[in-house]
């Protein structure tokens, strides 16, 4: 075991700001609404296990099914692309249909948000970069912080008020839309 402070530190820092979990509360209040109830627990612990299976085996996986990192990164960016515009527009494009309420813990939370296109490509960029286990362990940081968050948006939910909540959710759409702007225009490119 090769742990090193700094790169668990830096690690850390840069999941946290593509996993953005603080600009994803307009949008777990949301789906707060819709569904009723999320749960924290299991949606923290399958974003963590997803997160990890991705680092160990992420790259093989995508080539076995013959799909290249850019190509997933797309497909991710236009999903984000569609949820910021339900943000800014006050639109519903993703519609529940037969699926339980409970779904919601899991999509589009799970994916694309906590474990998405951005945090999992991040994932193989660091694994160059730093050793697995420096990685796994900024991996559990990031979910305990998201754990946290989505335990407690009942709570700032009442405390941003509606007002508050739609403020923040038409800004953070608009970061969002950029993001995936963002990883839609890097990943393209690579893919021609």
């Amino acid at each position: 075991m090769n742990f090193n402070f700094k790169d668990i530190a830096t690690a850390t820092m840069i999941l946290f700001a593509v996993i953005d979990i603080i600009g994803g509360i307009p949008i777990i209040i949301g789906l707060r609404e819709k569904a009723g109830r999320i749960h924290s627990g299991r949606a923290s612990l399958i974003a963590g296990i997803v997160m990890i299976v991705f680092l160990i085996l992420g790259e093989q996986i995508l080539h076995l099914i013959g799909i290249d990192v850019n190509e997933f990164a797309v497909a991710g960016a236009l999903i984000l692309f569609f949820i910021a515009l339900e943000m800014i527009l006050g639109v519903t494009l993703f519609k529940e249909g037969n699926e339980s309420p409970g779904m919601a813990s899991y999509f589009p939370l799970v994916f694309p948000l906590l474990a998405g296109p951005g945090s999992l490509t991040t994932l193989i960029s660091l694994r160059a970069e730093y050793s697995v286990e420096n990685i796994i362990v900024a991996i559990v940081i990031n979910i305990l912080i998201i754990y946290i968050v989505l335990k407690t948006s009942g709570r700032l939910q009442r405390l941003l008020g509606t007002n508050g909540i739609a403020i923040i959710k038409k800004i953070f759409g608009v970061i969002l839309l950029a993001i995936s702007v963002k990883l839609f225009t890097s990943n393209i490119q690579l893919l021609f």
